[in-house]
């Protein structure tokens, strides 16, 4: 019973606890036992709860019995992205600064999956304030990939990536800078999800108007994206922007016509950006699906040349607001990419805002030239294979040096300097069995056709069906906890 659950997608799996034909409890019980079988190989989930989930579960089943209407998530076991405020529950950040931070309030994100019915179990691994997309950390180690244990996960949203893609649990809550959804949804062969801004608000103390960081889901299908959109998309009072997209949008059916789309297609993104020729060559030949599907694949991007002095200066600044008093107080027990973020963003000239903000002007008047001729985006996600666990991250990519922790993460950052919605979605494997990841993306708040499209890919490949064995770690080591998968009854200990 058990493999059977871990195999249900969400909407499988919510459909057969509302229908009682399984428990809140057995689909807990189930999502524990997976944990206990592939979390020491892979490190994902760093705080667990299973008495305080066992209360929601037997909760959950108690409300079934009775015959009240049921919210949409019910039922549902998750655990939750560890830079994601859990009220009640430790959340570190990965940052032994806040290893015993317990918040009392919920992200938004987190309440409204609470609200929709899910029951909490726990946290998920991230690198240091989610820095990087290769997640480790002084506090709890590395979290390892389910494809091959010895390679990277990804990250930032590296836990929750590793989670979903063995079989923990269907979906998952993470978030996205320069590529914390996509990099660990390409490396684990899942989907990952950056929506249009606000589209799941985002509310800040700091900056209620910062636009570069979005939270969204992981999956391995692209019905339970939409799912999950559904319950924790809508407007917030604090988040002072005025175009969303209606929650109800995501419960409008997937079903799609592909023929007549068009799409433009690069594998360096018209400005040489370096990938693995392996990659960019297996993407090439993937795009034949939708060319069978009735598009039209040619080769053209917008103009990405202003990208990464957008993505890069805008990136700086939010980490100098966000984080700039932490490293001022603690900066000897923060990680020296972190405190290099912060230092350029605290260096930051008016003459370079003004010229940021320029850039970012061009970059949207040669993005809306493109979507005149174009409906999407396709590109490698990313540059490089699951890497060996063991570095801090690539120190080149086909042959190009990487001059800073965020060099090889480019072919997601060019994206997110965009601002438009935009996804990774398992297409296909490696000669050596490594997931390989097509970014999609499309115009702005055209998030819902995105999905309609990625689906149609997916309908016609499955790959995300194809389960990881856990074989024995490749390179490096396996996952190397150092604080290891510790009870949240006792945080700090």
């Amino acid at each position: 019973m058990s493999d059977a659950i871990s195999e249900l997608s969400a909407v499988e799996l919510t459909a057969a606890i509302r229908n009682s034909e399984i428990s809140a409890r057995e689909a807990l019980d189930s999502h524990l036992e997976r944990i206990a079988e592939v979390n020491p190989k892979l490190n994902a989930v760093v705080t667990l709860d299973p008495e305080g989930a066992a209360k929601l579960a037997a909760r959950a089943d108690e409300l079934t019995a009775s015959g009240a209407e049921l919210p949409p998530l019910h039922g549902l076991p998750l655990t939750h992205k560890d830079t994601n405020n859990t009220a009640g529950m430790r959340t570190t950040q990965g940052s032994v600064v806040l290893k015993d931070f317990v918040p009392e309030k919920d992200d938004l994100i987190i309440a409204r999956l609470k609200a929709a019915g899910v029951v909490s179990t726990g946290k998920t691994n991230v690198p240091e304030f989610g820095a990087g997309s290769h997640t480790f950390n002084e506090l709890f180690g590395t979290t390892t990939n389910p494809y091959a244990p010895g390679l990277s996960a990804g990250g930032s949203s590296g836990g929750v990536a590793a989670v979903v893609g063995s079989r923990v649990q269907p979906m998952g809550d993470g978030s996205d800078m320069g590529g914390s959804l996509r990099i660990p949804a390409s490396f684990c062969n899942i989907v990952g999800f950056r929506p249009s801004l606000a589209v799941i608000p985002m509310p800040s103390d700091v900056n209620a108007w910062s636009w570069l960081g979005r939270t969204g889901p992981m999956a391995r299908t692209v019905e339970d994206i939409a799912l999950f959109m559904s319950v924790t998309a809508g407007r917030d009072p604090r988040v002072p922007h005025p175009q969303v997209v209606d929650p109800a949008d995501f419960r409008a059916g997937l079903e799609t016509d592909m023929r007549g789309v068009r799409i433009g297609w690069s594998r360096d993104f018209g400005i040489g950006v370096p990938v693995e020729p392996e990659i960019a060559d297996h993407l090439e030949r993937q795009l034949a699906v939708f060319e069978e599907l009735g598009a039209v694949v040619e080769e053209a991007c917008p103009d990405f040349r202003d990208a990464d002095l957008v993505f890069g200066n805008t990136r700086a600044l939010d980490f100098a607001a966000g984080l700039g008093g932490l490293v001022a107080e603690s900066g000897d027990l923060i990680k020296p990419e972190v405190r290099w973020n912060v230092g350029k963003g605290l260096a930051l000239t008016a003459e370079d805002i003004i010229a940021t903000n320029a850039a970012r002007t061009r970059l949207e008047y040669t993005v809306q030239d493109f979507f005149t001729r174009y409906d999407l985006f396709a590109s490698p996600c990313a540059q490089v294979l699951p890497f060996d666990a063991s570095l801090r991250y690539p120190r080149e990519v086909a042959g190009v040096p990487s001059e800073t922790y965020l060099d090889w993460m480019r072919s997601a950052c060019l994206l997110s300097a965009t601002g438009l919605p935009v996804l990774s979605l398992p297409a296909g494997f490696s000669g050596a069995g490594l997931p390989i990841g097509l970014q999609l993306a499309s115009n702005h708040y055209t998030d819902v056709q995105l999905l309609r499209w990625a689906r149609a890919f997916e309908q016609q490949t499955r790959y995300a069906a194809v389960a990881p064995e856990l074989r024995a770690p490749e390179l490096g080591t396996s996952a190397s906890g150092r604080g290891g998968l510790r009870p949240v009854s006792a945080p700090g200990a």
